[in-house]
């Protein structure tokens, strides 16, 4: 069984993934990454380059590819859930684990990206809040389980993420 974990950027996917990923001593499969690799280029290159339905795209043949493999983590870029198929994709060997945080720990979380802005807005706490708007309801349905790391370590929310992955396989 693989474990992906899903939510916006700044809710901890990336940190959590790879503490659980050492952990569990299993493989660490970040989308991101593997899009970079396949387009040869840094995403927020790959975005301005070819804007979001293009990357769109590659992630989707990126989460494809993946979507076999098995005893991973999978951290996923936060809009994975835009497309029905990568959620039906990971869903047939993934635990799927939403991350969430609230708007202000979100901010001060991305505050020094550099990754490229989701919406025209100049605002950080008006384009969270938008895209947050529009990706909730997706996010739910393809979360197994949720957890806010909003007051939580890493390490607290990967004890959790441990838990329901045994529940999972008994």
């Amino acid at each position: 069984m693989n474990i992906a974990l899903i939510g916006f950027r700044g809710a901890g996917k990336t940190t959590i993934a790879r503490l659980l990923a050492a952990r569990l001593d299993k493989k660490l499969v970040s989308t991101d990454e593997e899009i970079a690799k396949k387009t040869k280029m840094p995403i927020a290159k790959f975005v301005k380059s070819y804007g979001w339905d293009k990357f769109r795209e590659v992630e989707s043949d990126v989460v494809e590819s993946i979507s076999d493999f098995d005893e991973c983590i999978f951290d996923t870029g936060g809009g994975i859930v835009m497309r029905n198929e990568n959620i039906i994709n990971l869903k047939k060997s993934s635990l799927i684990v939403l991350l969430t945080a609230d708007v202000n720990t979100i901010k001060s979380r991305i505050k020094n990206s550099k990754r490229p802005p989701l919406t025209n807005r100049g605002n950080c706490i008006d384009e969270v809040k938008e895209v947050l708007q529009e990706r909730e309801a997706r996010y739910k349905r393809a979360a197994d389980y949720t957890i806010d790391t909003s007051r939580l370590t890493a390490e607290e929310a990967c004890d959790l993420i441990m838990h329901y992955a045994q529940m999972e396989l008994q």
